[in-house]
């Protein structure tokens, strides 16, 4: 926390950096000077700062610059208790191996690195076949640096084959729109933004599970829509949203009206954990056994195991990929084939992509991800078990209300033996919980984004937000469970959740107070004096002031979901 609410402790810090402070005659900041035989140039240690914002004149010793950084970077969270994020944060020995001796190579360059290319073609395909490629279509494909660069590659495909479909008979081609529900993740509306397509973002709501309802996808398309967004694997809940029934919907309006509308399916998280585990997508049919999917993207840095850096999309056949939008480059002495919104980008993931696909296989990865099933269900059991908790995901639920009755605390959460995902609701491995109503009722005063502070004062990043505008007034907090979560580190998990709400319990309203008046972690935006309140209260930030008198712009106010 600050030094005290008037004063700005990075005004201070500045004014002593100016103040000239001397010790026997000699000033104790000095520009950085540091010697070559210590990593921290012991002898100035306490007078070397840090170039910031400028590039320096003189430069530093490489194991002095390493230790400084690497000591900045400590105050970072772990890669490994961060569950906000859906991207792996553990490979191999040998795959982390892979990734170090190939850092250097560049995808772009194809003629200079065939073996790593040939690689990129056996990923395409074996993605390709996971996701039902069927024979007679040709598969076409590429590596992204992430599902964002995807997805805009696939609702350009959408955009460009409606517009010259529109043009070859002679329609209007000025307002395309694209649909999508609330819950979607940023890029799918940034592709709408960037690409002047008007986005129809449908509202969610808890009796559609949080996700694209496929009764108001039949009420918002028309002769203009270029297709519809489908997220398998919502990033508020884990749930995935119903592809076949929306294509049913879609295959009845052009029975009515002749529009042909496709699907692309934003598999980002889904595309590696559905084909493997044994609920598959919850029964319906998801991938290009349906016709009307025509693309589908993924991220290799999340469910794929790879670290972040790597996307992928795969168009069903050659010809839902307009060839107006293909790039035939005469570069570095060879002849490709380009359809990306980057050029130069690196190619260490793709290699490690490849070896995990041999490494582990169907089987390999059908363990993990049953094993992260397994682990969310727990943790989702064990949360409710404490009376303090109700899970807004599914995936501990039966299918069915009968289905779901277990007999006894133990059963409810240990589960039955040899039992799968494929006895529970399909999704992804996440749990996004919020405080139960009773509990609210008997604890007014606690928040519950308390809990997300005090959990990360013991390293473990848990974020609280709210969830999509519609139900935005229900905020969740939300753990995604990776590869890395192992049942002794979800022990702790669960036993630091049930310390923190005692915790919370046993403190009164004055007390937890002060949690509600931190300023995020890294905020280094300037302090705004403001003028003496009523009460005569001493002069606070207006962000701190907003908060204090609950005014404070909800996370749903804006775009907010960078948490995945």
């Amino acid at each position: 926390m600050s030094l005290a609410h008037h004063i700005n402790p990075e005004e201070l810090i500045e004014r002593l950096h100016d103040a000239n402070l001397t010790e026997n005659g000699r000033k104790l900041r000095q520009q950085m000077t540091t010697s070559h035989l210590t990593p921290y140039g012991t002898k100035y240690a306490s007078e070397a700062e840090v170039p910031k914002y400028q590039l320096p004149k003189e430069g530093a010793p490489s194991d002095t610059a390493y230790q400084l950084i690497r000591d900045e970077l400590d105050l970072d969270g772990r890669p490994n208790l961060n569950l906000a994020s859906f991207v792996s944060t553990y490979m191999e020995p040998n795959a982390t191996q892979l990734m170090a001796e190939n850092l250097s190579k560049n995808l772009a360059d194809n003629d200079e690195y065939p073996a790593m290319m040939a690689l990129h073609e056996r990923c395409v395909s074996i993605l390709a076949h996971l996701w039902g490629a069927k024979k007679g279509e040709k598969a076409v494909g590429t590596a992204t640096t992430g599902s964002s660069e995807a997805i805009h590659l696939g609702g350009l495909a959408m955009k460009r084959q409606w517009q010259e479909h529109r043009k070859a008979k002679g329609l209007d081609a000025h307002s395309p729109n694209i649909i999508m529900g609330a819950n979607a993740q940023v890029a799918l509306e940034k592709f709408a933004r960037y690409f002047d397509v008007e986005a129809r973002i449908l509202p969610v709501s808890k009796a559609s599970n949080y996700r694209l309802d496929p009764e108001l996808v039949r009420q918002n398309v028309d002769e203009n829509t270029i297709g519809v967004f489908v997220i398998l694997g919502s990033t508020y809940t884990g749930h995935y949203e119903p592809v076949e029934e929306i294509s049913k919907v879609l295959d009845e309006y052009e029975e009515k009206t002749g529009v042909n509308i496709p699907i692309h399916v934003d598999a980002a998280s889904g595309g590696f954990v559905a084909p493997f585990t044994h609920a598959q997508a919850g029964g319906p049919k998801w991938n290009f056994e349906l016709p009307r999917v025509k693309s589908i993207n993924v991220s290799g840095h999340k469910y794929g195991l790879v670290y972040a850096g790597v996307g992928w999309i795969v168009w069903r056949d050659q010809s839902f990929l307009p060839e107006y939008l293909v790039f035939e480059l005469h570069y570095l002495g060879g002849t490709e084939k380009s359809f990306t919104l980057n050029f130069s980008r690196p190619g260490a993931q793709i290699i490690v992509q490849y070896y995990n696909l041999i490494h582990l296989g169907f089987n390999g990865y059908r363990e993990i991800m049953e094993n992260c099933l397994r682990n969310a269900r727990l943790l989702s059991k064990s949360l409710e078990a404490t009376g303090w908790y109700t899970c807004v995901s599914d995936i501990h639920r039966r299918p069915t209300a009968a289905a779901g009755v277990l007999a006894g605390a133990k059963h409810a959460v240990l589960g039955e033996e040899g039992e799968t995902s494929a006895d529970y609701v399909a999704g992804l491995p996440v749990v996004s919980f919020r405080l139960a109503d009773a509990f609210r009722r008997e604890f007014p005063h606690i928040k519950q984004e308390s809990v997300s502070l005090l959990m990360r004062a013991r390293q473990w990043i848990i974020p609280n937000y709210a969830l999509p505008p519609g139900e935005d007034q229900t905020e969740i907090l939300r753990v995604v469970v990776r590869e890395s979560m192992s049942l002794d580190l979800l022990d702790r998990l669960i036993a630091d959740l049930i310390s923190v709400t005692q915790t919370l319990i046993d403190n009164d309203e004055v007390d937890l107070g002060i949690l509600q008046k931190q300023r995020p972690a890294g905020d280094s935006r300037p302090h705004r004096k403001l003028g003496k309140r009523a009460s005569g209260a001493r002069d606070l930030t207006e962000e701190s002031a907003r908060v204090v008198e609950g005014k404070a712009a909800r996370l749903a106010d804006g775009i907010h979901r960078a948490v995945c």
